[in-house]
């Protein structure tokens, strides 16, 4: 379509933004080719990416990483609209979304893209020159976008339907086909029946959450999601993993991060594993039989991992292992530990790093780890509670040489990066999760309360916050999807599966501030459940990949040639 075209009336919208956004995708991929050429040219020595270079000019590459995921973000609205207009659910709610994302991303990138809420980066900042920036911004579809997007008619437009819609549930169709959306509605009813009705009470008292919950999530499947059927998973696509994850995290982060725990020992076995490990282990994590737990992180290496130190040493059969870990999830009621340890002292960096499948004995409280070897203790964290987070101490502790992950020692960190990309999709599929309950508990909360004779909803400003959160947690939800799909189909996605955990987490922060402003002083009362949303959404910018690691990563690839 024309750009003439596309400005013309449609019903009561001045402009059709999916035309519009259709043009305007491709003036933005232009302008990212030649962000990416401008930054690459300030990091290259000698033909070659530079480290040192790299990590010099932070802003410009980590604000590339950031404008490329808006440009992803706004080719797939482009997309959500299409697939929702040949299923016939492109309805006034959507369309709205999609111009009101449309508009505002666009005039984000324009005026300056929000990297942390200090953080504001702009196109100048990637050296991309004034007269580049003020040929995008005269573009006629760029400013149509930015002038008739985002506007205070197409916000109360969308309040009004929002405040129609029932107080919890996805605002906007999700585009999902009649499978995903029955598996969607089963673990809705699940998490409003068994979940929500206690999250705030497990989260207060620092509970574990209940083993009748586990029990009832195994029997639903959940830890075999994606687990294949010959090993008694269910062999569904990760698309299914994110659906689930999202419905599970709104009710609470920590069911929501349960799954997580099989789907990554999962898929570190299926990917690195012995027919022998392959066959013992996925039928009882897909059953829920055995709980995981990923031991990775140390006390003073946290993201660099090139510097682990607990080391493994091989006597006999056995490997003995001492060393400390940090920040391990789940450790007390976990089966088996996916370790990663250090085999060979005298390769330095990843090469000398293998992964041993650590099976121990359940603890509790008072004894947390009755197993000989090994010792820790539990450390008190703001939210993500639930499972509860251990350091942990070995000195000694024995596993079975049978058990090194594919019977090779320094296989450990190839292995572990296999799981990268399944571990920040699925990540961000808890952010949106996360994201859609802050919204919920804001919007129930702004119709309940009254001041000045009407309810909060009625303010603009109330009213536009829970509108940005409706469109956000949407953006999000389908570059999640967008980065499942693309890994359900055999291809390489790190740089989206990257791109949703970057801006799921950055929108579930936004949604659960907004929600506790929203519920003014009553907010930072600990009685309210958005206060737990609040605990719970700041950790996703910190873990499976820091927001700054992820947006390194992102550059990185971006600057190697990825698309």
């Amino acid at each position: 379509m024309s750009v003439s075209a596309a400005l013309q009336p449609v019903g009561t919208d001045p402009v059709d933004a999916v035309a519009l956004g259709r043009l305007a995708t491709g003036r933005l991929e232009a302008l990212l080719a030649e962000a990416t050429s401008l930054v690459r040219a300030r990091v290259s020595d000698g033909g070659r990416i530079s480290s040192a270079l790299l990590e010099r000019e932070q802003r410009a590459t980590h604000g590339l990483a950031w404008f490329a995921t808006y440009v992803f973000s706004v080719r797939e609205l482009v997309h959500y609209a299409d697939r929702l207009t040949e299923m016939g659910k492109f309805s006034e709610t959507e369309r709205l979304i999609v111009q009101i994302g449309l508009g505002e991303y666009v005039a984000q990138i324009l005026g300056g893209i929000p990297m942390s809420q200090g953080e504001i980066v702009r196109l100048g900042d990637l050296y991309v020159a004034e007269a580049s920036v003020a040929k995008l911004r005269e573009d006629p579809a760029i400013a149509a976008l930015v002038a008739g997007g985002n506007t205070a008619q197409s916000r109360a437009a969308l309040a009004d339907i929002v405040r129609a819609a029932h107080p919890t549930g996805t605002i906007g169709e999700a585009g999902l086909d009649e499978t995903m959306e029955a598996m969607r509605t089963e673990m809705h009813r699940f998490v409003e029946a068994e979940v929500a009705p206690h999250a705030h009470e497990w989260h207060l008292k620092n509970d574990y959450i209940p083993l009748e919950i586990i029990a009832q999530l195994s029997e639903m499947g959940v830890f075999g999601l994606t687990i294949p059927e010959e090993f008694g998973g269910l062999g569904l696509p990760k698309e299914a993993m994110c659906v689930v994850t999202e419905e599970l995290s709104r009710g609470y982060i920590g069911v929501g991060s349960l799954g997580t725990r099989s789907e990554i020992a999962a898929e570190l076995i299926l990917a690195g594993g012995t027919d022998d490990q392959k066959a013992h282990y996925l039928p009882k994590l897909a059953s829920g039989e055995i709980l995981p737990t990923a031991v990775f992180t140390e006390p003073n290496t946290g993201s660099d991992l090139a510097s682990l130190r607990t080391r493994a040493v091989k006597e006999g059969d056995v490997y003995k292992v001492s060393g400390n870990k940090t920040w391990i999830t789940h450790p007390v009621r976990a089966d088996v530990m996916t370790l990663l340890v250090r085999t060979n002292p005298a390769e330095p960096g990843y090469k000398g790093l293998s992964i041993l499948l650590a099976e121990k004995p359940r603890g509790t409280d008072e004894n947390p780890f009755p197993a000989e070897g090994m010792t820790g203790g539990e450390i008190e964290v703001l939210g993500y509670r639930g499972m509860k987070e251990y350091e942990i101490g070995f000195d000694g502790f024995t596993v079975p040489a049978a058990n090194l992950l594919g019977g090779e020692e320094g296989q450990g960190f190839k292995q572990l990066m296999t799981t990268f990309e399944s571990a920040r999709i699925q990540t961000a599929a808890r952010a949106v999760g996360v994201a859609q309950a802050a919204m919920e508990v804001g919007l129930k909360y702004a119709e309940e309360r009254v001041q000045f004779g009407k309810p909060l909803i009625a303010f603009p400003r109330v009213a536009d916050k829970i509108v940005m959160m409706a469109v956000e947690t949407m953006i999000a939800r389908q570059i999640t999807y967008f980065a499942a799909r693309a890994k359900d189909e055999g291809r390489r996605t790190d740089l989206e599966a990257g791109m949703a955990k970057l801006l799921g987490a950055r929108v579930a922060w936004a949604a659960a501030d907004n929600a506790l402003q929203i519920h003014g002083g009553n907010g930072f009362a600990l009685e309210y459940p958005v206060s737990r949303i609040l605990c719970d959404a700041r950790i996703l910018n910190i873990f499976e990949g820091a927001a700054e690691i992820q947006a390194q990563v992102i550059a990185r690839r971006l600057l190697d040639g990825g698309n």
